[in-house]
């Protein structure tokens, strides 16, 4: 591959009549990562992926994949996708299913046929493959179709909710999947409304909203490095408030307690001093880790759920 990149956009833009999709979407993401892509409802996630992987045309704008411009035919045969809402062929049997994308992928009789094997062991599905489809419950088809994302032995799979309506085995089944396909130098780009999920298994994280990226960040750094403060003092005036921002970002204040987060614990003492030195009598400094649920409410605001 010619580029560093699996994925690139820049200014990637969706306008349905008057209704603007997405509004610019510029990101890189480096092969072989594990990408989480996080935002509200109506934050132009779907609309997105469905752009990258060529089902709608952009308005404007312009994106690679695997170091070739959008569309391209042989880049496409390398790319996997599980859809958040499927619609397979639920009258065949598993192996009926996988045998149809397999020939649609142009792949050699044996080769199929071992492929087949090997995912259906994979997902645990190897009791079920005479099965027709219709009767497999939802996290059943949740794998199927997870098998069939991972059929061509891609660079590059999209997963858009791998995990919905797995229960917590299922849930670590794909976990485990995904990180077998990084240490394979896959790229797999994530979108989920799990967040504990997406802490687990993602390398880095962008944060979107109204189509645009708000923030893309290293999630270890992300988490690691930003700390939520609780303190307990007497009541602080505006102005102190206004000084702690040298300090701190988020400063808000509830009576005699202050909330704000800071990019690491070794500035709280000089948050004590500076409080004690505004005259306020300070009782308690409690320091919390933030999760990647806070940092999502942070960066991406109350507006909108997941």
């Amino acid at each position: 591959m010619s580029s560093e990149f699996a994925i690139e956009t820049q200014e990637l833009r969706k306008q349905y009549g008057d209704n603007l999709a997405v509004r610019g979407l510029s990101l890189q993401v480096p092969q072989g990562e594990v990408f989480g892509f996080l935002g509200p409802n109506g934050a132009g996630k779907t609309t997105s992926i469905k752009m990258l992987l060529g089902l709608v045309f952009p308005s404007a704008g312009s994106a690679r994949l695997l170091g070739e411009p959008l569309g391209n035919r042989s880049v496409r045969a390398r790319i996997g996708f599980l859809p958040e809402h499927f619609r397979f062929h639920d009258w065949l049997s598993a192996g009926e299913f996988l045998t149809l994308h397999g020939e649609l992928y142009g792949m050699p009789k044996e080769q199929l046929r071992a492929r087949i094997r090997e995912l259906l062991e994979l997902v645990g599905l190897t009791p079920f493959e005479h099965k027709q489809l219709r009767t497999y419950s939802k996290g059943m088809l949740q794998r199927i179709g997870l098998a069939q994302a991972l059929l061509n032995d891609p660079l590059l799979v999209f997963l858009d909710e791998p995990t919905s309506g797995l229960d917590p085995v299922g849930r670590r089944l794909v976990r485990d999947i995904i990180h077998s396909l990084r240490q394979k130098g896959t790229t797999v780009f994530l979108n989920s409304h799990l967040l504990s999920e997406v802490e687990i298994t993602c390398d880095r994280v962008a944060f979107i909203k109204q189509g645009e990226v708000l923030r893309t960040s290293q999630l270890k750094s992300l988490v690691d490095g930003e700390t939520s403060v609780t303190i307990r003092c007497s009541e602080p005036a505006p102005e102190t408030l206004s000084g702690l921002e040298q300090l701190g970002k988020n400063v808000r204040a509830d009576g005699d307690t202050i909330t704000l987060t800071v990019s690491e614990e070794a500035v709280l003492p000089a948050i004590t001093r500076y409080l004690v030195a505004q005259g306020l009598d300070v009782y308690a400094i409690t320091p919390q880790r933030l999760s990647l649920e806070d940092l999502f409410m942070q960066v991406v605001g109350t507006d909108g759920g997941l």
